[in-house]
């Protein structure tokens, strides 16, 4: 089955952070700069949250005008779901319908390894099963004839 950290080897290693403190219009620049759907928030170097355009949209819905005033501690999820590189992707498609996360940190203890977002997953899951539909079509060409063996 495949597991997280081989869909992280795939998908490299950039990670875009802000700072707890930081104002959400900084993290709003950040994200449309990087067309990026999220951001992980550290602080003290370690995991203190996620901000994605969902709790974007809620502030800016509840706040109107001084939304790109408001710190992004005010408005991140401060204990997203997270995975660690050895779960398998069954696992992780269960926690992000369960949770509707579409982004979800991979974590090595306190250590930030990445990000796996929906589109990683579909990604992944659609390679999968290209490489299984190649290995098995390269099986059938090479289907050993009954009439050799006699």
């Amino acid at each position: 089955m495949l597991k997280v950290s081989e869909i992280l080897r795939v998908k490299g290693d950039v990670l875009y952070t802000i700072s707890p403190d930081d104002s959400v219009e900084n993290a709003i620049k950040t994200m449309s700069e990087h067309d990026i759907g999220s951001v992980v928030v550290i602080e003290h170097g370690e995991l203190a949250g996620m901000l994605t355009f969902r709790e974007i949209i809620r502030h800016i819905d509840s706040k109107k005008e001084q939304f790109a005033h408001s710190t992004v501690r005010s408005i991140m999820d401060s204990f997203p779901v997270s995975v660690t590189p050895n779960t398998e992707l069954a696992e992780v498609q269960r926690l992000m319908l369960e949770q509707h996360a579409r982004y979800v940190p991979v974590l090595d203890g306190p250590t930030l390894l990445g990000i796996i977002s929906f589109y990683d997953m579909a990604r992944a899951l659609i390679d999968l099963e290209q490489f299984e539909n190649n290995m098995l079509k390269a099986y059938i060409r090479h289907w050993p004839d009954d009439k050799e063996e006699t």
